[in-house]
């Protein structure tokens, strides 16, 4: 998986220890940069919100959670390309 901006794409790498990855300091901000005009977030307070997953992710439609999702119509190809990603990662470097 890439992340293009502006005709540009950013690789993921593994940072630090190697346990964690990232698109580097360039494809953050545009990862950034993207959701702050693409992705919205709402909220309620509830005193157990984990019990609302579940009933959460079988009613609206949230291509990039994985979990519990299965029966979205991206949940396949996101899961390939996911993989993809931590693969070309894992052939370089970490990177400090």
């Amino acid at each position: 998986m890439h992340l293009s901006a502006h005709g540009r794409f950013f690789g993921c790498t593994w940072i630090g220890s190697g346990k964690r990855m990232t698109f580097g300091k360039a494809g953050e901000t545009a990862l950034s940069q993207w959701m702050a005009e693409n992705a919205r977030v709402c909220w309620i307070e509830h005193d157990k919100p984990w019990t609302m997953e579940s009933e959460l992710i079988s009613q609206l439609d949230l291509p990039l959670n994985l979990d519990q999702n299965r029966d979205n119509a991206f949940y396949d190809r996101l899961k390939e390309l996911r993989a993809q990603a931590r693969g070309r990662a894992r052939e370089l470097p970490i990177s400090a």
